[in-house]
């Protein structure tokens, strides 16, 4: 018997030891892409990844209704102290007559800014409420009145002459609240330049407490209300408008003593955002180890391509390496960790960021209840929706792109022709929603019906405009994108039943044939491993090779 060369033994055991290799990365990629259920039949291992998010979503639900619930009560307290400024200063106010609270007379512009500075002297015998005026010190800081008038001006409209100075002025006065009296008994000079006139602007600070948290075992805040009423006569149209503003600023209060509230609610709540840092925390490092081991694998996957095939793999292999999935948890985690800090100085009175808060709080939530469906897709019955959003995204956003560019253009058009006859026009924002409301068969004929008459040229042009966009969106863009969805979602539905065409990442697995609970995949006990168990079994025969060798 003729015994084997060594070169010839040599060349059986390296290819033996290619081979090798080849099968341990199949069985890395595999079970890198098992749900949860496969890898823990494939490891013995709880899903520990899993279950963190399950808590994680159970507690970021919690932290964002209690927020919620403590953020509608600031809201509330807010917009209900703007009505009531909008009753207490503005003389004769009705509700929701804002709109057309104007004033038309040089008489009634006196009479309604005599009495502001009466109510604003009799706040605190008037309100039902607990408002006092701000303190400097031992003293009530003043409330500030400014009128800005052009520089210069003679004005004739009769003999249609003029003669303007565009710079403007600006006088202020202050008015301490003092026994009520009228602008001219206490400045006798004062006089508003009516020809010339812009704005009477009326600014002063109200603080009040909101004593609603207390039923909640909550410690109060302390609110500075700047209250700013502005008389608007730039249009000079013999039209003053009047309009009630508030910027809110809210603090811890100085001196409080609260019985039956105690700190220790506070304390609670901020230990529960911390235990919820914590859990993103941990999540977003699970989380980010698996993308970057996911670039390893992917990386390691193309090199064995150019090396055995000699060519390049295309981007939606690699792109099968990193998981959307992931990447939207870590982007839920980051804004959920930033919220829950927010959240723990709005407790602590650091801060007041109520609506910043609330983005971050929310838009992280949705984020997580979202990555629920990534559950529901290991589920072949329940995995159709993913599938098909996947499938059909391109064709929706070169198809969005196309239409909108047709809907902007629509926008530009009627916001510079119908703009100034009908209210829905008047912005290109509300132009964008009135359209946009059209397209989904909202207040159809009330757009139609509120364009006003007064040009029978841009009347029969709004006619025209209106029922072409109707036209267009409704009957053939709309149910061009609505057949997009349904031609994939046929296409998809049809894939599963008929088999879907394998990609070359998917052809490499197919070769593997160990199942989750074939024990393979197990690691051994006396040795740790990050990846799977298949690199402990590969080193082991790599070195059995050399030491034959």
């Amino acid at each position: 018997m003729e015994e084997t060369s060594p070169s010839i033994l040599w060349e059986d055991q390296r290819a033996q030891s290619i081979e090798e290799k080849v099968e341990c990365l199949r069985r890395k990629l595999k079970y890198y892409f098992m749900n949860p259920c496969e890898k823990y039949h494939a490891r013995g291992r709880k899903p520990w990844k899993l279950v963190l998010q399950i808590v994680k979503i159970a507690i970021v639900t919690i932290q964002l209704v209690l927020f919620g619930l403590s953020n509608q009560m600031v809201v509330t307290f807010k917009e209900e102290n703007l009505m009531t400024f909008k009753h207490i200063f503005l003389k004769d106010y009705v509700d929701g007559g804002m709109d057309t609270y104007s004033i038309y007379k040089q008489a009634d512009v006196y009479d309604h800014m005599d009495y502001i500075i009466a109510q604003y002297g009799l706040l605190h015998n008037i309100t039902v409420g607990n408002h006092e005026y701000e303190k400097n010190g031992t003293s009530y800081t003043p409330l500030s009145l400014c009128q800005e008038f052009y520089r210069n001006g003679s004005i004739y409209p009769g003999t249609e002459t003029l003669e303007i100075d565009a710079h403007v002025d600006t006088e202020c006065l202050e008015v301490y609240p003092v026994t009520p009296l009228s602008l001219r008994d206490m400045f006798q000079s004062f006089e508003l330049h009516f020809k010339r006139l812009i704005s009477v602007t009326f600014t002063f600070v109200v603080k009040a407490i909101n004593l609603q948290t207390v039923r909640y075992r909550e410690l109060p805040d302390c609110y500075d209300f700047t209250v700013v009423i502005t008389f608007n006569n730039q249009a000079h149209s013999g039209r003053m408008k009047v309009d009630l503003e508030t910027d809110v600023d809210i603090n811890e209060c100085k001196d409080w003593k609260v019985t039956g509230a105690s700190a220790k609610q506070i304390y609670l709540t901020v230990m529960f955002d911390c235990l919820i840092v914590i859990t993103c925390i941990t999540s977003f490092a699970l989380c980010t180890r698996s993308v970057i081991k996911g670039i390893l694998l992917m990386l390691e996957y193309v090199q064995h391509c150019k090396v055995h095939s000699g060519k390049d793999v295309p981007w939606s292999d690699k792109i099968e390496f990193v998981s959307g999935w992931y990447i939207l948890i870590i982007v839920s985690d980051t804004l959920t960790i930033i919220g829950s800090i927010l959240k723990m100085e709005i407790q602590t009175k650091v801060l007041t960021s109520y609506d910043v808060c609330s983005i971050f709080l929310g838009t992280g939530t949705m984020f997580v209840w979202i990555g629920v469906i990534r559950y529901m897709g290991y589920f072949k019955k329940y995995n159709i929706l993913i599938v098909t959003l996947r499938a059909a995204l391109p064709n929706v956003i070169r198809f969005i792109c196309c239409a909108g560019i047709i809907y902007i253009s629509y926008c530009f058009c009627g916001w510079i022709v119908i703009g100034p006859y009908h209210e829905k026009f008047r912005t290109l924002n509300t132009v964008s929603e009135c359209l946009f409301s059209l397209i989904n068969g909202d207040d159809m004929f009330p757009t139609f019906k509120d364009m006003k008459h007064k040009s029978s040229l841009v009347w029969i042009f709004s006619r025209v405009y209106l029922y072409t966009f109707v036209s267009l969106f409704i009957y053939m863009i709309l149910s061009l994108f609505i057949t997009i969805i349904t031609d994939t979602y046929d296409t998809v539905k049809q894939q599963q039943e008929n088999g879907v065409p394998i990609s070359d990442l998917q052809k490499f697995l197919s070769v593997c044939k160990d199942l989750p609970n074939s024990g393979v995949y197990r690691l051994e006990k006396s040795k740790g491993c990050l990846f799977s168990c298949c690199i402990n079994r590969c080193n082991d025969h790599q070195e059995m090779l050399t030491s034959e060798a």
